[in-house]
């Protein structure tokens, strides 16, 4: 943590509201506080992840709880990221600090352009000495609401901005060897590799009822960092400042291995199939075992409706997924071609047919 420059900080609901399912000032302020602390000296850049969107946004609209139905929670989080980001903005204005908002989601962040955009914005306001606080844009990206909460995005936010470390905050103080709450349960302090969590029965831990991220999805995103590179700290947000103080706190995941193209790391672990295309077993081999493009060839079938830049997931004859990648072609143009030489088809259809389906720049291949 000492030699760490720039951080990504993760930081859930549970961690910033209040029992009643409110935004809590309070615990902002604390936050910010620790965060404050950790750049002065203009040692570290920070950048934040935060979840709250939704919770922000319940009093506000009169609900309870967080609704179950997706139009009221996107709702929710149109009102909710204001007051958010208002509340950042207001606690860090007591240490002279500007706030930057930026909201991803991960369909965007798969394309060149729009990564690219994202990349430079989030660079751009660190060399400013600004601080971004990032979160996913729940008004459309309807899987976050869904399906998790913001821990996976927080992992590919550190691989994009080429973070020395990501420390997740919650409301647990890491990853424990049964429940934390029965006895005779220990903290698990350093994870070297997935072997140490083999037998580890991982639950969701957090208490909370206004986040969707349990200790699952935080595990989960602590991996896909570690894969690519990043040490990981995860702990609660009551122990943020003795983890930047480089104190025995929370668990520390160390890197399991090297960096890859950012786009491609999200390409693999965020973006969406659209569709897929059912190959050939030679071109399975080509793709697998040679890592190279798919040509017209090679395909044998194709399904869903996408256009050209889309991720679509490579199948085998058996319809299991061995790769994904961004397709060079919509799905209607895509019948003409399949089993086709490039070759033939630029004789027929012109120059502009005279290329791969599925470039290998824009290609991750999934794990068995």
């Amino acid at each position: 943590m000492a030699q760490a420059h720039r951080i990504v900080v993760k930081v859930g609901s549970s961690s910033l509201t209040t029992a009643s399912g409110g935004l809590d000032a309070d615990r902002v302020d604390a936050l910010v506080d620790v965060l404050a602390k950790a750049r002065s000296g203009g040692e570290r850049e920070i950048v934040l992840v935060s979840s709250g969107a939704i919770a922000a946004g319940l009093a506000p609209l009169g609900l309870r709880r967080r609704p179950k139905d997706l139009a009221r929670q996107q709702a929710a989080a149109s009102v909710g990221q204001g007051l958010l980001v208002a509340r950042y903005t207001a606690s860090c204005a007591r240490y002279g600090i500007r706030v930057g908002q930026v909201l991803l989601t991960s369909d965007d962040t798969s394309r060149r352009a729009h990564h690219r955009n994202a990349s430079r914005t989030l660079d751009k306001l660190l060399a400013m000495g600004a601080l971004p606080v990032v979160n996913e844009n729940d008004t459309v990206a309807t899987d976050e609401i869904r399906f998790g909460d913001n821990d996976r995005l927080a992992a590919l936010v550190a691989h994009l901005v080429r973070a020395d470390l990501l420390v997740l905050l919650s409301d647990v103080d890491g990853v424990y060897d049964g429940d934390p709450s029965k006895p005779g349960t220990s903290r698990i302090a350093e994870v070297r590799g997935p072997e140490d969590l083999a037998h580890v029965e991982i639950g969701s831990a957090g208490k909370a009822g206004v986040g969707t991220g349990g200790m699952v999805t935080k595990v989960e995103a602590a991996r896909i960092a570690a894969a690519a590179g990043i040490p990981v700290v995860l702990t609660s947000a009551i122990h943020a400042a003795d983890a930047f103080a480089g104190r025995d706190t929370g668990t520390y995941f160390h890197p399991t291995g090297k960096r890859s193209a950012d786009r491609l790391l999200w390409l693999q672990h965020a973006s969406t199939p659209q569709g897929a295309l059912t190959l050939d077993d030679g071109a399975v081999r080509a793709v697998v075992e040679r890592r190279t493009s798919l040509l017209p060839a090679g395909i044998a079938a194709v399904e869903g409706d996408f256009t050209a830049g889309d991720p679509v997931e490579l199948r085998d004859s058996t319809g299991r997924a061995v790769a994904r990648g961004l397709v060079n072609f919509d799905a209607k143009e895509i019948p003409q071609l399949i089993g086709r030489s490039t070759r033939e088809l630029a004789r027929e259809l012109g120059p502009a047919y005279e290329r791969e389906v599925v470039h290998r720049d824009d290609l991750v291949l999934l794990e068995p």
